[in-house]
């Protein structure tokens, strides 16, 4: 878990809690965002029982995609502010790296 200790912090395993914070946030919003994904492209309109037919897994699987498009774009908008801010982090501003 090499996000979790700066850099240029000794080598005696002292956790950055501001990487931690961050790592939470990020994390806190991809699940968000899951949760939303799945309500709004899943909700109560398919069967429990988890049986989809041809038409409901297209239906589904361009919804999953059409999220993940808006996603990505927002996130991108998001790094060009912090990067015009002056807040970009290293590597793509994600704890987690490119996921």
């Amino acid at each position: 878990m090499s996000f979790l200790s700066g850099r240029s912090a000794a080598p005696t395993g002292a956790v950055n809690y501001d990487k931690i914070d961050l790592a939470v946030t990020e994390l806190d919003s991809i699940t968000d965002f899951f949760n939303r994904m799945v309500s709004k492209c899943i909700g109560a309109k398919y069967p429990a029982d988890g049986d989809l037919n041809k038409g409901e897994s297209v239906c589904i699987d361009k919804c999953v995609a059409k999220y993940n498009e808006v996603q990505k774009k927002v996130g991108e908008k998001l790094q060009a502010k912090g990067a015009a801010a002056g807040g970009a982090a290293p590597g793509g501003g994600s704890a987690f790296g490119s996921l």
